[in-house]
């Protein structure tokens, strides 16, 4: 079959998944979480996130000729808060983890203190998301598209998490925001990188030229909630991080991303969103991420609903490119994804179908076709 009658045929698959999605969202709607007050200042907050997919990618199965089709359980988080006092509180999130090796296991996702002393001045300490960039602070339930950029490749324990502490805090209700904290990177292995067990920090600054964006985390996306106009900046520095002993060279990153987001007054809400990335590791082994990158997504919610009742919800088309520079084997990955999204209930409520041409130095070109439904309580 010709190349132009797969992607034919890829497309048409992605639009008929979106239907079935749409009539399968009639059924069910995702609501808030819940919270439980115990007195004097003290409660409990509970939640549920779930994501799965269906994945149909060209020329991906085992024979390497037919196209792959695989059912995925991308995420099952649990959510659990805590409020001790005015001052403090505490957050622990748990989620499953699918390994390469097909280990299934939940792990910890966050777990963290923090002290809310003032509004510009906050102590987090524990497990979290380090300063970093935007897709990052948003995750995988508030992003744009459904997956992760490429392009994001700040060092994790797991799904961006690090251990550490850090300060930040907030003028104007979120106009302007710091971050600065120390996080543990890249752990000191015996024979490997790191032998000083230095630390990695990572600080972040985030002026907003329109409505603010409160508190440590952010969105990719309010659906039209709020007027944004956000500029992100990032770096993180850990010596010795990559490499071998006695040959390690430090981590240095850094990026620059921008949102706007504009409600066209009820004629839908347009977004634009992109991002930089640079990182270096002096050129050491074992660094094969090193090189730069860059992101940028355009989206439309459309004004009106489709479907019935309370289960209606608005269609957002969605285009977004990636490319990535490996530095040191001169190659390079691109990634084109079309997709369109049944928002049902914003966060807690969407489906998504997504159209991808992935492209690698020294890979043929592959049209991967997946379909995401995402809810959370």
């Amino acid at each position: 079959m010709g190349k132009n009658k797969r992607n034919f045929r890829f497309i048409l698959s992605a639009m008929l998944v979106l239907q079935v999605a749409m009539f399968a969202s009639l059924s069910s709607k995702a609501h808030a979480g819940g919270k439980i007050d115990i007195g004097d200042n003290r409660s409990i907050s509970l939640g549920v996130g779930l994501r799965n997919s269906f994945t149909t990618a060209e020329d991906g199965a085992p024979n390497g000729t037919s196209n792959s089709k695989d059912f995925n359980l991308e995420s099952f988080r649990l959510y659990i808060g805590g409020q001790f006092s005015e001052m403090i509180s505490f957050e622990f999130n748990s989620d499953y983890d699918n390994t390469p090796t097909g280990t299934e296991e939940m792990r910890v996702l966050d777990a963290v203190i923090k002290f809310a002393f003032t509004e510009t001045f906050n102590i987090w300490a524990g497990r979290f998301i380090p300063p970093s960039d935007r897709s990052n602070l948003s995750g995988p339930y508030y992003l744009n598209a459904w997956d992760f950029p490429l392009v994001h490749k700040y060092p994790a324990i797991f799904a961006g998490r690090d251990d550490g502490l850090a300060i930040w805090g907030q003028i104007d209700g979120g106009k302007f925001k710091y971050q600065i904290g120390a996080f543990e990177g890249t752990g000191d292995v015996p024979g490997g990188s790191n032998q000083s067990d230095a630390l990695l920090y990572a600080g972040r600054l985030t002026l907003n030229l329109l409505d603010p964006e409160p508190g440590y985390y952010n969105s990719s996306t309010y659906y039209g909630g709020k007027d944004v106009l956000a500029i992100g900046l990032v770096g993180q520095y850990q010596e010795d991080a990559r490499g071998a002993a006695g040959a390690a060279g430090s981590f240095k990153a850094w990026n620059l991303d921008l949102l706007f987001e504009k409600d066209l007054n009820g004629a839908g809400v347009a977004t634009l969103e992109g991002a930089y990335y640079n990182y270096d590791t002096e050129n050491t082994t074992g660094a094969a991420f090193e090189g730069e990158g860059f992101m940028g997504l355009a989206s439309f919610l459309l004004p009106n609903k489709v479907g019935s009742g309370s289960y209606a919800g608005q269609l957002q088309p969605m285009v977004r490119y990636q490319e990535f520079e490996f530095k040191r084997s001169s190659g390079e990955r691109t990634q084109t994804d079309i997709g369109l999204s049944h928002i049902i209930d914003g966060h807690n409520a969407r489906l998504t179908a997504t159209y991808s041409i992935v492209d690698a130095t020294g890979a043929p070109t592959r049209d991967v076709v997946k379909f995401g439904i995402q809810f959370q309580i």
